[in-house]
């Protein structure tokens, strides 16, 4: 049994961690397999778009404890993606977190590394390290204060408590939170809202936004530039307008 799943429906790709008696900890089999899945939708031209979720109750309970005490830590991380192949991982693709169940510790910190997130009511998300003499050094010491702002941010942090999928909403990390047994087809319905667009503008839009609370506005315009200047050499910055102009839905070819 693969610890990650990997489907393509379309230009949509589908990764499911599948490690569920274990809630879907974080283990080398996960961190491989995720970064294949990586991978594969980088590079593949006619996947535009992706949905990451999980079988079982439980999106993520983070690190494998087991394997951190048998001494295979090392292995919960790769080269190219640090933490679950993801974390650090360098992406151009819009990938969406559908997660249903509790998402704790590096499985927040996961979730914080997708692009948007769509939960289910009964989620929760948290950083409980400090609960535990540890620290949460998979990118979610800084991500949840972007996500969050300061306050809130770090009365989770340094509190360790949970996060409920309401307050996350309330407050700006997650897009829309839904009963359990809708939130896979919300995914896929802000999934298809996407794949409607450009695939190089929506690649060279998310590149600049992502990078909105780390540049100044100075780089960021130039980036913007840089980003218009390589979607006027596509054909599809021509088929944009010449559908608006002949009334008719745009045929994106990615080129």
């Amino acid at each position: 049994m693969a610890a990650v799943e990997f489907e393509k429906h379309g230009s949509l790709a589908i990764i499911t961690l599948n490690r569920p008696d274990a809630r879907n900890a974080v283990n080398g089999d996960v961190a491989q397999g995720m970064e294949a899945a990586i991978d594969e939708i980088e590079s593949d031209a006619n996947i535009w778009a992706a949905i990451l979720t999980a079988n079982g109750k439980a999106f993520c309970a983070g690190a494998d404890l087991k394997e951190v005490a048998a001494g295979n830590g090392a292995a919960l991380s790769t080269k190219k993606g640090g933490f679950a192949g993801l974390v650090s991982r360098e992406r151009s693709k819009p990938l969406i977190a559908a997660i249903t169940g509790s998402a704790l510790a590096g499985g927040t910190e996961i979730a914080l590394s997708c692009d948007m997130i769509i939960c289910s009511e009964e989620t929760n998300f948290g950083l409980p390290e400090v609960k535990r003499s540890l620290v949460a050094a998979a990118g979610g010491l800084f991500r949840l204060p972007r996500a969050l702002g300061m306050a809130p941010a770090l009365e989770a942090i340094l509190t360790g408590d949970p996060l409920p999928a309401e307050r996350a909403y309330q407050l700006g990390m997650v897009n829309k939170v839904v009963p359990t047994d809708q939130v896979m087809d919300e995914a896929r319905a802000l999934a298809d809202r996407i794949l409607a667009n450009a695939p190089l503008a929506v690649q060279g839009s998310l590149r600049v936004a992502r990078r909105a609370f780390i540049d100044e506005d100075e780089a960021l315009f130039k980036a913007g530039g840089k980003e218009f200047a390589v979607i006027a050499k596509t054909e599809d910055f021509k088929e944009g307008p010449k559908a608006f102009i002949e009334k008719r839905a745009p045929v994106w070819k990615g080129h």
